[in-house]
């Protein structure tokens, strides 16, 4: 029976890389974008609490089919809540609820997945709550973006699964997005939680369980949140955690995408940094030659694909006066290494089961500190378990061994998440 029902699980991970695929060709119009100032903040939000929805609207979804009493795969609702940056103060945060038409058919109310996004950018037009709205957005001449996370929205969707997905801080709000930043990523992934249950009129409810997903830049959000949930978020139900190669060790990553197709991404990782901490500013820019700032402010503009299509493959040392890549020349200014290590995960212990994958071969994020990370959590107590994805190395520095194994681990991840819901006891890797 329960490899009848796991089976289910497998067929329902391709039936929504079908739905994303064709419901696209019968859905409705592309909306148009939601309007800018949705997504200017209130002037005050110290009254508001951690979690607080701010504000909300209908979100009208590219991918469904609507329906009688519904859109399939889900409802969606654009959100604005309260949150917290990177160094605890007030902040507003954007992003997406979306309320499943499939039945949750386990025990228990229906579960809530909070979900993170991979990288996306640093422009405004980058963020999900936008580009779910559209099958593609584009900015001449070459800014071109979709939501490549549907896949794993609708594969949650489809077993019955709530999923709110963050926007992140600073992603369609204003201000710089703080990009991996490790507090910023991890408020933003539970107060997104916060507010779906302080959403009116949704299937879920104020004290069911909640999950944690993401992979790459979102597999750091969702650990983040996995491991200050319990200080940060302690009402939470939170059951189990997927994260999918994540940045656990930000300067090991930083290196490894040096002279990739993702060269530009250390442009978005060193705008967070300045904008979550203006002291290092002067720092940087005093290391910096006219093509480097030139990067910089650039980058604050794009999103990944544009930002892949103008700066991969070249080197970062062709940004510094002194021709150092710029992981040295962060590596040799104390206050940069200090705010680096900052963004360093595993120093805390999740409460919850953890699913770290990482692939072999990852050209973006190193596999070596994603089992670094899952060591951290098995030595502080944690349930954890560590799968490798050994997808062959092809075309290092092209991303795709970063990209094939998000896909190739789905169903395991899925599987995963479901099981904590049912509350089934979770595998762990940890004396292996």
């Amino acid at each position: 029976m329960v490899k009848s029902v796991r089976g289910n699980w497998r067929r329902g991970v391709v039936a929504a890389a079908a739905l994303s695929v064709i419901v696209a060709g019968i859905a409705a119009p592309v909306a148009t974008a939601a309007p800018a100032d949705f997504y200017t903040p209130p002037s005050e939000l110290s009254t508001h609490a951690p979690g607080d929805l701010i504000r909300s609207e209908p979100s009208e979804l590219a991918l469904r089919v609507p329906g009688t009493d519904g859109a399939f795969p889900a409802d969606g609702r654009r959100i604005m809540y309260r949150s917290s940056d990177a160094n605890g103060a007030p902040n507003a945060v954007t992003g997406t609820y979306l309320d499943p038409q499939a039945a949750w058919t386990g025990p228990g109310p229906r579960p809530l997945v909070s979900l993170a996004v991979g990288t996306h950018g640093q422009g405004d037009q980058c963020a999900p709550s936008k580009l779910l709205n559209q099958l593609l957005t584009y900015q001449a001449p070459i800014g071109l973006m979709t939501e490549y996370e549907v896949l794993g929205i609708n594969a949650l969707l489809l077993q019955g699964i709530a999923v709110v997905i963050t926007d992140y801080d600073g992603l369609g709000t204003p201000g710089v997005h703080t990009y991996v930043n490790r507090a910023a990523e991890g408020h933003a992934v539970l107060d997104a939680a916060r507010a779906a249950k302080n959403l009116p009129g949704t299937s879920i409810s104020a004290t069911g369980p909640v999950g944690f997903w993401g992979y790459s830049q979102g597999g750091g959000a969702a650990a983040a949140a996995a491991e200050l949930a319990e200080g940060y978020a302690p009402e939470l139900d939170v059951k189990g955690t997927y994260a999918g190669a994540p940045p656990a060790d930000l300067a090991a990553t930083l290196e490894q995408i040096d002279g990739s197709f993702l060269t530009g991404a250390i442009g978005y990782a060193i705008n967070g940094l300045v904008q979550a901490y203006p002291e290092s500013q002067p720092l940087i820019e005093a290391e910096l030659n006219d093509k480097g700032k030139a990067m910089l402010a650039a980058t604050q503009g794009y999103c990944v694909v544009e930002t892949g299509a103008r700066f991969a493959f070249q080197k970062s040392s062709e940004y510094t006066k002194s021709g150092e890549s710029l992981s040295v020349v962060l590596d040799r200014l104390p206050l940069a290494k200090d705010l680096l290590e900052r963004q360093r995960i595993g120093k805390l212990t999740p409460s919850a089961p953890v699913l770290i994958q990482s692939g072999t071969h990852d050209d973006v994020v190193p596999f070596g500190q994603a089992r670094e990370l899952a060591g951290d959590w098995c030595g502080g107590g944690a349930v954890v378990q560590f799968s490798e994805n050994p997808f062959p190395g092809v075309l290092p520095g092209s991303v795709i061994n970063h990209g094939a194994p998000l896909v190739l681990g789905l169903p395991e991840a899925v599987t995963y998440m479901v099981d904590r819901f049912h509350d089934r006891p979770a595998p762990s890797t940890c004396a292996v």
